[in-house]
């Protein structure tokens, strides 16, 4: 049987930890590890994210801190291939090892197209790249915004080319197009245009282009994130994607409202050609005044032809003369027959108008005024009989109204009276209250002033020694030879001079040959300062 080997040390669980830890960080420190991504549910209430990576034969625990994860470029999908980069470490919790992830990319171009694939059928599934989402172009924009490098070429191949074609004025807003938070600045860009106000200081772009050179997927990876496809679906403005060359492609090609092959390609698409459009404008001028031309001649020949086959003016003045003639022959005639016929008429109404019958209609109507002024004093008499009455019958309404008023205001005013006297007589009783209660009040202060007033110390033998200044003098080791106090009694006030000192030694803090200052006295609040004899109001406290 084996005996216990008891000169082995004795670790503590904490301790066998921790020297393990140290181990492992010191033997392996910093790692690439590449495996598949299992168990990532997103991140952690606290911003971590905790996962695992496997391989056929292993699997390893992955942590991801709050502050990496917001820099990383990939972040961790469920199913991913990925190399991650970190610090092996152990967690003393679970007695397991673990990497402190500090960067992560996919492991491979087969890693991104599947991350890619299953981002555009996600994408395409919300409905991000259907045609009838997307916007026409603008034939001639006024203004242009770029979103791409300030510094690289593709900037400069863009303007050189509106610049051959046709000057426009163009806003560039810098970004980054490849590393860490490019695709952030991206998408920033686009919805800043979007957000400039139109007639504002600065102008608002009808044309949008998002740029950038050709490179490898990793380089253009920027341009598949999601915030920057997203961002380019909600834009307002036309937008034209021109990344990579002609066989690249990414994700915010197939939300844009049109895609170029290249950057120079998409300020070709932007605006036309202006030699060629003046040529063309040119054109269709020329083209209008010939088109003018030959209907001027068209018309010039149709009315000639019209003149031709048109009667002359004799011809068609013949028939109206002839109308002409006769109708002069017929009107002298017509005259006469005219003035007989109203001659007739005349001497028809001067018979009926004889002065008999003018006296006959002037009696007749003279009874017919009779009659209605009749009428009308009958119906002014019956008109004032029921006005009469009328009043009568508000008369009365009136004055039952009155007298019921008045009594009940009478009413009213004799209880009002009953109700001011209660509250006189209530008002009375709560007076006598207050005033009882503010007396006892008055009495208890005066006897709380008599009980902490330092006159009743004075009343039983002592005094109150001051100095020069007023202040209470509290030790003998703080008056010197030939100073003048001033000692309140009872009755009066003494004025003496010190001649020497006897008593206690000063404070060890203070110098011999210096004498202690006097210590301020604290004031007895104002209520309870009493007055000296001499009317002053700097009065001290006994009680300190």
């Amino acid at each position: 049987m084996n005996e216990p080997r008891l000169n082995i040390p004795e670790w503590t669980v904490s301790e066998l930890s921790a020297a393990l830890k140290k181990t492992v960080e010191d033997a392996y420190g910093f790692v690439r590890v590449r495996g598949e991504i299992t168990g990532y549910r997103g991140p952690h209430s606290s911003g971590h994210s905790y996962f695992g990576l496997k391989d056929e034969g292993a699997k390893i625990d992955a942590v991801i801190w709050k502050g990496v994860f917001g820099r990383i470029r990939f972040k961790p999908e469920e199913g991913l291939e990925v190399i991650a980069t970190g610090k092996l470490t152990t967690y003393p919790g679970r007695s397991s090892y673990q990497i402190i992830v500090e960067s992560l990319e996919p492991a491979g171009i087969g890693a991104l197209m599947a991350l890619l694939e299953e981002r555009k059928k996600k994408l395409a599934a919300e409905g991000l790249f259907d045609e009838a989402r997307k916007q026409l172009l603008p034939y001639l924009p006024t203004v242009i915004g770029v979103v791409t490098s300030p510094t690289g070429a593709v900037i400069r191949d863009i303007l050189h080319r509106l610049a051959d074609r046709f000057p426009r004025r163009v806003l560039v807003w810098p970004v980054r197009v490849q590393g860490d938070g490019s695709a952030n600045e991206v998408a920033a860009a686009i919805r800043g245009f979007n957000a400039l106000d139109e007639g504002g200081r600065m102008p608002r772009p009808d044309l949008i282009i998002v740029a950038r050179g050709g490179g490898s997927l990793e380089d253009l990876w920027s341009f598949n994130e999601e915030i920057v496809v997203r961002a380019a679906a909600e834009s307002m403005i036309p937008l034209i994607s021109a990344v990579g060359h002609e066989t690249d492609f990414t994700l915010i090609d197939f939300v844009s409202d049109k895609r170029a092959p290249t950057p120079t390609a998409a300020a070709e698409m932007a605006v036309p050609v202006r030699a060629e459009l003046i040529a063309r404008i040119g054109s269709l001028a020329q083209r209008q005044l010939s088109c003018w031309a030959r209907s001027l001649d068209a018309r010039r020949t149709e009315l000639r032809a019209a003149t031709r086959a048109l009667p002359g003016a004799d011809e068609l003045l013949a028939v109206p003369r002839q109308k002409l003639d006769a109708l002069s022959e017929r009107l002298p005639r017509a005259l006469k027959a005219n003035a007989e016929i109203h001659h007739k008429q005349y001497l028809r109404c001067a018979i009926r108008l004889s002065p008999q019958l003018l006296r006959g209609r002037v009696r007749a109507e003279r009874e017919r005024l009779g009659n209605f002024m009749g009428r009308v004093r009958r119906c002014t008499e019956v008109h004032r009989d029921k006005r009469r009455e009328r009043l009568a019958t508000i008369e009365g309404r009136l004055t039952a109204a009155a007298r019921a008023n008045i009594s009940a205001h009478r009413v009213r005013i004799v209880r009002d009276r009953e109700r001011v006297g209660a509250l006189f007589e209530r008002g009375t009783r709560a007076v006598a209250r207050l005033a009882e209660k503010r007396s006892e009040r008055l009495h208890r202060a005066s006897g709380l002033l008599a009980a902490l007033s330092y006159h009743g110390v004075l009343a039983r033998g002592f005094a109150l020694v001051r100095d020069q200044a007023g202040l209470p003098v509290r030790a003998a080791f703080a008056v010197n030879s030939g100073q003048t106090l001033d000692i309140e009694f009872n009755d009066g006030h003494v004025t003496a001079v010190a001649t020497a000192a006897r008593g206690g030694t000063p404070p060890s803090s203070t110098s011999a040959s210096e004498p202690a200052k006097p210590e301020p006295a604290r004031s007895v609040p104002a209520k309870l300062k009493p007055r000296r004899n001499g009317g002053g109001t700097d009065q001290g406290n006994l009680f300190n």
